[in-house]
């Protein structure tokens, strides 16, 4: 097997990308403080497709270095908007089934999760220590857990994000 170079590869450009049919989902960024995740999230929507991330809070916003580095180029490609109150922006997806990603009471494992075709989704990702704020996950219409079997709590907010991402786009593409 040869390694492909980056001209090889059939990639969008930008105005390719925001003209590209979109996979119906949001990303709901709540309060997270990594610059360095913010990049992460922003690059991997790009490479799902994502409609839009929204950034809450303490949320970084483009243009930032750090987020920059990190994005490589996908702040231009993505849509994304801020809002300072994660619960206006969770009014704003009103169309949306609005989904917190936490471990709670009664969650939905992520791999029993079936999004609905015709519906789309808003995914909500939580501050790196304190997760998405309870008046949040009280707001959503469900929230969905990333099964783990380590001795571990958490994944990282970009590390779940791609999780998420991937699992929910495989559902959303075979049915399709």
């Amino acid at each position: 097997m040869r390694k492909l170079k980056n001209s090889e590869l059939v990639r969008l450009t930008p105005s390719s990308y925001k003209a590209a049919e979109k996979t119906p989902i949001t990303l709901v960024l709540d309060n997270i403080r990594s610059l360095n995740n913010i990049g992460s999230v922003f690059r991997t929507a790009d490479a799902f497709l994502v409609e839009e991330i929204i950034l809450c809070g303490i949320t970084a916003q483009p243009p930032h270095k750090d987020i920059t580095k990190t994005a490589l180029g996908a702040t231009d490609s993505v849509n994304w908007r801020y809002f300072e109150e994660t619960i206006s922006a969770l009014e704003y997806l009103k169309q949306h089934r609005k989904i917190a990603i936490e471990q709670t009471e009664n969650a939905t494992m992520l791999n029993k999760f079936q999004p609905k075709i015709d519906e789309p989704v808003a995914l909500i990702f939580g501050n790196e220590v304190k997760g998405v704020k309870q008046k949040v996950i009280n707001a959503c219409d469900d929230v969905i857990e990333i099964p783990q079997f380590g001795t571990k709590h958490s994944l990282n907010i970009s590390v779940s994000v791609g999780v998420c991402l991937w699992d929910i786009f495989q559902k959303l593409k075979l049915r399709s």
